[in-house]
């Protein structure tokens, strides 16, 4: 069985089958006691999209939202562990091709990550039946 992931949030938007979680995703800092004291605490909202629910929900009520951590990584390693390796592999190959201008060959290896930015962009529905979560009531 796989690892779950949970998040308490509020119903804020319900279309249909889809529903718009607000949950409220804080730092380790916020659970310490001298947080009041530091300046290090911090948290913010976001909003989850939830497709496909079959039950009754209704706006403002508390749900858990639910995913696995497998999906977690899954979505580090396109947003950051897929881009650093073409920047690396770039890097080392634009370092070849000019002769060691380090200057040149970063700037090669920063824009050869744009072109799999858009990509990623242009997949965002594909990706998001991919990364899907799921509800429960509180």
């Amino acid at each position: 069985m796989a690892d779950i992931i949970k998040h308490r949030g509020v119903i804020e938007k319900i279309d249909g089958s889809h529903i718009i979680v607000r949950i409220v995703q804080t730092s380790a800092c916020s659970a310490c006691s001298a947080k009041g004291l530091c300046n290090a605490s911090e948290s913010k909202e976001k909003q989850i999209d939830v497709y496909g629910v079959q039950a009754s929900y209704r706006v403002g009520e508390e749900v858990v939202v639910c995913g696995t951590t497998s999906m977690g990584m899954r979505a580090v390693m396109l947003a950051f562990g897929v881009p650093l390796l073409i920047l690396l592999l770039m890097l080392f190959v634009a370092m070849r091709i000019t002769d060691g201008d380090a200057l040149l060959s970063a700037i090669i290896a920063l824009l050869a990550i744009i072109p799999y930015y858009i990509v990623i962009y242009f997949m965002k529905d594909k990706l998001s039946k991919t990364f899907s979560f799921t509800i429960e009531k509180q």
